[in-house]
């Protein structure tokens, strides 16, 4: 997935101060980043993945 530059990123409402993930929706998707880290890399989910990933994870 190539990942566009400018994303606007929000905080999980599941992360606390030190184990944080931001994530920003894109067309088709999702992408998630280490808030701690938003210089490495981040990744990218499709949006059937990212749909999969939340019911697995229980949001």
């Amino acid at each position: 997935m190539l990942i566009p530059e400018g994303l606007e990123f929000r905080t999980s409402s599941y992360s606390d101060r030190s184990d944080c993930v931001a994530v920003a929706d894109v067309p088709g998707g999702a992408v998630v980043r280490d808030s701690q880290h938003p210089d490495r890399e981040h990744l990218g989910f499709a949006a059937l993945e990212w749909v999969a990933l939340l019911r697995t994870a229980g949001a």
